[in-house]
This record gives structure tokens, C-alpha cells and sequence, in this order.
């Protein structure tokens, strides 16, 4: 028996690294698993189907139920076929991992208007047109009369949280993410659908040339991107239908719940300022805050 029994699920981008232990856990838990990757490089040129079949014959090896999905999820018409062949397949949509992306770091005055484009097309587009079909699926079986409990997680990054020097474009991505998750979840909640979101530190084609990741001789390998599954599957699960807005830093065996921005100064008086005023001013408003470029990074 698994946590998520008779559940049916979309992983996006579910070919290679954080989005295939996604698939393999979600699986293993009981889950009939749609694997969607398009099968792009790192850049998002090319297209190879072989990584989401591989995904989908490891998961049948084990027994469990999936099927493969080469749509482009950022696409409107391919969102929709994607969300499509989940209930045509098994049935029912109940989970959405909103996992697919590429990457184009460039320094903003160096980046091409296609590197742009693309990066919020697959990122931001890519979890809105998928989230937009499983919406409409839920709220239909709800407004039938059923009761449903739909489950969509998202995929943000502490970039998108602090902003990352040489990501302009996948950092305004990944903050637009974690906005759009709380507006999803204000929206969806009265239909009976939670919406969260990760902001994952693993191991994948994105990171490996960003961080130092050596695994420790012997020892837990905690930038493995499997460590990040067991948050998703926790979050799709029963058990988290009172979990809804959240946004949760996932690294190795820790999890962080992080906060949205929350007011840390304040100036305040009855009349129009004056940029003289707000000059003098100004140190009250920071008060022992720094007034720099915040440090990249949760520090815990």
C-alpha cells in the first residue's frame, strides 16, 4: 500500500533528474504516472523521446502503471493534450508536478531577446498552461458534483526567491512561479485543490556546472536529485489536504518552509513625503538592515 493509491499523475520535464525520481516515487507510492518530457537539451533545442520512455519502462518494471508524453507543455495545444491523455489513459487527473525547464544564463546585457523568450515560455508558461487544464478538469468533476482533491506542485528555485546574477531570465521565471502558486492556491482551494511549490537544491543538468556538489566519501549523497521526490509525493498525498501556498526549500535530508515577503520596515505619516523627507528618512525605514543587494541564498 501506498500513500498515493488510485491516484493519477503528470510530472513534467520527468525525463532526466529531479522530474524522473519524481516519476519513480510518485510510481512506487501507487500512482499511474503520465512521464511528459520532450526530450530537449539543456537550451531547449532538439527533441529525443528515449528519456521519458526510459522513465515509463522503469516504472513498469516495478509493476507500476505510466505512460510516456512528448507534448510541449508550454504550448497551449500541447498542455491540453497532456491533461488530455492523463484521463483518457487512466481515467482522472489528481496530481500535477509542474517540473519541465531549460536554461540560458546570460549577463542582462548580453542576452539575446530569444534567451528571454524562451526561458519564461518553458518555465512560467510551462506551469501555467498545464495548471490551466487540470483546473478546468477539477473544477468540472467538482461542479458535478464530486469531491476532489487535486493536488498541483510547482517547481520554483531559491534563484527565483533571491535572484541570481547571470539569470535575469530563469530567475524572473522562477519568482513568477512561486506568485502564480499562491494565486492558484487562493483560487483553486474552494474546488478542493491544493497548490504548492519546491525550490530544489539537487544535482541535475542545470546545477552541475553552478555549485560545488561532491558527494561525501561514504556518506549521504545530499545533492542526489531523488532526495527532492519525497517532498512532491508528501504534498500530492491525502494527507496534505491542508497544505495549500506554500513554498518549501528542499535540499538533502533538510526541508525549510520559507516565507513570502513580509514587511521589515515601515514610514508612515498622514501627508505626501518629499524625496528630501525620504532622504532623512531613510535610515529609520532600514533600521539595522542593510540597504545593499540582499545575499543570494537562504542562510540557514
Amino acid at each position: 500500500m501506498g500513500v498515493l493509491d488510485g491516484k493519477v499523475a503528470i510530472v513534467t520535464g520527468a525525463g532526466r533528474g529531479i522530474g524522473r525520481g519524481e516519476s519513480l516515487l510518485l510510481a512506487s507510492e501507487g500512482a499511474s504516472v503520465i512521464v511528459n518530457d520532450v526530450g530537449a537539451e539543456l537550451t531547449g533545442q532538439s527533441a529525443d523521446q528515449r528519456p521519458a520512455q526510459q522513465v515509463v519502462d522503469e516504472i513498469k518494471a516495478t509493476g507500476g502503471q505510466a505512460a510516456a508524453n512528448y507534448d510541449d507543455c508550454s504550448t497551449w495545444k500541447g498542455a491540453e493534450q497532456l491533461v488530455s491523455q492523463a484521463v483518457d489513459t487512466f481515467g482522472k487527473l489528481d496530481i500535477l508536478v509542474n517540473n519541465a525547464g531549460i536554461l540560458r544564463d546570460k549577463m542582462s546585457f548580453n542576452m539575446e531577446e530569444s534567451d528571454w523568450d524562451d526561458v519564461i515560455r518553458v518555465h512560467l508558461k510551462g506551469h501555467f498552461a498545464p495548471s490551466h487544464f487540470a483546473a478546468a478538469h477539477w473544477r468540472s468533476r467538482s461542479k458535478a458534483g464530486e469531491d476532489v482533491s487535486g493536488r498541483i506542485i510547482n517547481t520554483s528555485s531559491e534563484a527565483g526567491l533571491y535572484g541570481n546574477v547571470g539569470q535575469a531570465n530563469y530567475s524572473a521565471a522562477k519568482a513568477g512561479i512561486a506568485s502564480l502558486t499562491w494565486v492558484l492556491a487562493r483560487e483553486l482551494g474552494k474546488v478542493g485543490v491544493t497548490v504548492n511549490a519546491i525550490a530544489p537544491r539537487a544535482r541535475t543538468r542545470m546545477t552541475e556546472n553552478l555549485f560545488a556538489m561532491s558527494t561525501k566519501e561514504g556518506g549521504f549523497d545530499e545533492w542526489a536529485p531523488e532526495n527532492v521526490a519525497p517532498v512532491v509525493a508528501w504534498l500530492a498525498s491525502d494527507d496534505a489536504k491542508d497544505i495549500s501556498g506554500q513554498i518549501f526549500v528542499v535540499y538533502g535530508g533538510a526541508v525549510w518552509l520559507m516565507s513570502p515577503f513580509t514587511t521589515v520596515g515601515e514610514l508612515r505619516r498622514d501627508s505626501r513625503w518629499t524625496p528630501k523627507e525620504l532622504i532623512d528618512a531613510a535610515p529609520s525605514l532600514f533600521g539595522d538592515r542593510s540597504s545593499g543587494v540582499p545575499p543570494f541564498g537562504a542562510q540557514f
